[in-house]
């Protein structure tokens, strides 16, 4: 059984359904029952093909459904005159699917999920174990996502921001269970660029691609975090760094500048440096510089802050700090991560050689660090200063 080929094929078969007139929910249903006949059916009988045999099945497991419940008699005339078998339409509906899934009447979490779900082509079990929540919590949000897209016209342009959006979520999910979400995304996101030609589309894959090079050295064997500049850089996928930057150029050369190439140029110019010290850190602000005329992101003029620092030394990225404010909420809310304007400042303080105060803010930053990995590294971070300190 090929499941990279019954992946790959949920979309399509799930958006000729919606197109046909059929709800979401009921739509998703039918597709999910389509593919255990696949599963039970295709080892010994294969299909010649393989998406015409799953319109076919789906769609009669949706009639089935509908004419043994007497509540939907409002869809009879979709059930009047049933499709005839043969060859599926070459019309490839999978770009509306994700305007769907990322409908703006949907929370972000609830966003991810459907689309991991419809456009993915992952189980609720595989998607609750990625999220680390029970199966039937994910299975409910699944489900109140699904009745929520249900009455949505499926012919209305969608928001392409709003799909990178959701895409870029997934992909900052990273990896948890048994499904790797940044190489998820990554799919999902070749899946997106195959069907649109837009820049921000190109150049969200090629941030993608060039952020996951250096996913090998982003970890000590201890499972604790590297930064970016003590990574081993011979462990950096440099395939992926090549990839990347030639799908970047490519698009910038369409001369329509967003955000998530801007992204993507700042981490081709951290790929491009042989070294740490080599990082050209002057055009990393320049490029950090059009971020903040794109989207004027608290969490853009931060990291901007700590380029500053690089490009001018520490008490000109302090310097920059100080004109932000720390008290700024979550990023849910428009604001900082909690913890990262104060690790900021303890780098720039370290750097500037105040080793006392940098051990504070690393340890205040320690204290609320989201995760146990962030924790963990930045109270190493202040143990680390304070043995200095005592020598």
């Amino acid at each position: 059984m090929n499941e990279v080929l019954l992946r790959s094929l949920t979309p399509s078969v799930l958006a000729i359904l919606v197109r046909r007139g059929v709800d979401f929910a009921a739509a998703e249903d039918a597709v999910q029952d389509a593919l255990l006949e696949a599963v039970r059916v295709w080892p010994a009988d294969p299909p010649r093909d393989a998406k015409g045999w799953l319109v076919t099945v789906a769609w009669r497991k949706f009639l089935d459904a509908t004419r043994a419940d007497t509540a939907r008699r409002r869809r009879e005339d979709l059930v009047d005159e049933e499709p005839a078998p043969g060859p599926t339409p070459a019309v490839d509906d999978t770009l509306q699917l994700y305007f769907l899934c990322a409908h703006p009447s949907l929370t972000p979490s609830s966003a991810v999920a459907l689309t991991l779900r419809a456009v993915g082509g992952l189980t609720t079990r595989q998607i609750a174990q990625a999220y680390l929540v029970p199966e039937a919590t994910m299975a409910q949000r699944i489900s109140r996502a699904k009745r929520t897209v249900s009455g949505v016209r499926f012919d209305q342009p969608g928001n392409v921001a709003t799909v990178l959006r959701v895409l870029y979520l997934v992909f900052n999910e990273g990896y948890s269970g048994d499904v790797d979400l940044a190489a998820e995304a990554i799919r999902l996101t070749r899946q997106l660029a195959a069907a649109i030609d837009h820049p921000e589309v190109a150049g969200l894959l090629a941030l993608m691609l060039l952020h996951h090079a250096r996913r090998a050295a982003r970890t000590a064997p201890d499972g604790s975090l590297v930064p970016l500049a003590e990574q081993d850089r011979g462990r950096w996928d440099t395939a992926a760094i090549a990839e990347g930057v030639g799908i970047l150029q490519a698009a910038l050369a369409l001369d329509r500048l967003g955000e998530f190439q801007a992204q993507a140029a700042i981490a081709a110019l951290h790929a491009d440096a042989p070294t740490a010290g080599e990082t050209d850190w002057v055009q990393i602000v320049e490029w950090y510089d059009e971020l903040v005329r794109l989207t004027d992101s608290p969490v853009v003029r931060l990291n901007r802050a700590v380029a500053v620092g690089e490009a001018d030394g520490p008490r000109a990225g302090l310097a920059e700090l100080a004109k932000l404010d720390d008290s700024s909420p979550s990023p849910s809310s428009g604001g900082y991560p909690v913890p990262r304007h104060t690790a900021v400042a303890a780098y720039l303080h370290e750097r500037d050689g105040d080793l006392a105060t940098a051990a504070r803010l690393y340890a205040e930053a320690a204290q609320k660090a989201p995760n146990l990995a962030e924790r963990d590294h930045l109270t190493r971070q202040a143990a680390r200063l304070n043995a200095r300190r005592r020598r």
